[in-house]
């Protein structure tokens, strides 16, 4: 296997009043054209948190003041072979703040809300669909640790390595 970067990021699903679910569908890679809950790659510059990470991202994306106290950290995923590219290691956060409005489209996407049960009819991340959104509905009070081997020659697999259950 060669070796390949390994990148680092927050990822954040944020809800309306209502409870539907914010997703941007993607105009730049990783996962252009898919519908993805916000997020980036830390600041490994300047030695940033998941958690600094999170709050900046919802600030930069969904235009959205939070505190690191309106996360709760509810999966750890580590990718290998990421769309044969690279290796990431994502922190899931839900956020407990509600997002009264829909966010205006920036240069990374544009945004939707959706309820939860359309999620399963749209262009998703493989990963997401495999598994990010299973634990999210399953387990986002909870904590999860995953690892996925997503090398294109042969179907993804997805392991868990431990579930805390937290309520």
């Amino acid at each position: 296997m060669d070796s390949l970067p390994y990148k680092i990021s927050s990822l954040i699903y944020l809800r309306n009043p209502e409870g539907d679910l914010l997703l941007m569908k993607r105009n730049k890679s990783p996962n252009k054209g898919l519908w993805s809950p916000i997020g980036g790659k830390l600041e490994m510059g300047t030695g940033e948190s998941p958690h600094e990470a999170a709050v900046r991202e919802v600030g930069e994306e969904a235009g959205l003041t939070i505190t690191p106290a309106d996360l709760h950290l509810f999966a750890m995923i580590a990718e290998k072979n990421y769309e044969d590219r690279c290796h990431w290691l994502m922190f899931l956060f839900d956020c407990h703040k509600p997002l009264e409005a829909l966010p205006p489209p920036i240069s990374e996407g544009n945004f939707a809300f959706f309820k939860e049960s359309d999620i399963d009819g749209l262009d998703l991340p493989e990963t997401d669909r495999q598994s990010l959104w299973k634990i999210y509905f399953k387990s986002h009070k909870d904590f999860v640790a995953l690892r996925a081997d997503c090398r294109s020659d042969r179907p993804m697999i997805v392991e868990t390595d431990e579930i805390m259950r937290l309520g």
